[in-house]
């Protein structure tokens, strides 16, 4: 798997947090740098671990896996995919009841909910041992950004555009997934 593959599926992930912290920032009145910040690197955070925790719990299996791992890669970025396609036409109303969107209380489900993608991800990285620790930054980075850009999206132009983030990160993460499959069937 190269660099570029690794932040294409880094961009599919993160279009869960950008979501989120687009919505989130239609909520708050101004943007506060602390709370974005804190929103982001939670966030990152949590999209870097997740995918640690799979790649170590399908490492376990990988010499069983081998001769079909291509086919389990294919499946689960196409079935996250399809997932966050199918969510990314559902109608979302921003949550603004919470007094406090940005307390850790508030923030830490949110980051688990938007990383759960994240650790049956990590199991496409058991055959390309030596890129996990990469791809973890990567994505966790990517992550970190996206949500920092949600945050001003949402508190500057939320109202305004309502755009399927979550439906591109599906498509892209389906197209990863296909790109896998193909790549491995032609060798």
């Amino acid at each position: 798997m190269d660099i570029l593959s690794i932040i294409i599926i880094g961009i599919g992930l993160a279009m869960d947090c950008f979501a989120v912290s687009i919505s989130k920032g239609i909520c708050a009145k101004k943007f506060f740098i602390w709370h974005t910040l804190r929103m982001g690197l939670l966030f990152g955070a949590f999209q870097a671990i997740m995918p640690l925790i799979g790649y170590l719990a399908g490492a376990s299996f990988a010499k069983q896996m081998q001769s079909f791992d291509h086919w389990v890669a294919f499946g689960l970025l196409a079935l996250i995919g399809g997932k966050m396609l199918y969510e990314g036409f559902q109608n979302h109303d921003a949550d603004c009841e919470t007094p406090n969107p940005f307390k850790w209380a508030s923030l830490l489900p949110l980051a688990f909910a938007t990383s759960i993608d994240a650790l049956a991800t990590g199991i496409v990285f058991v055959p390309y041992p030596g890129i996990i620790w990469m791809a973890i930054t990567i994505i966790g980075l990517i992550s970190f950004i996206f949500t920092f850009i949600g945050m001003y999206i949402g508190i500057h132009f939320g109202k305004r555009f309502h755009v399927k983030v979550e439906a591109i990160g599906g498509i892209i993460l389906i197209g990863i997934g296909l790109k896998i499959l193909i790549e491995h069937l032609l060798n």
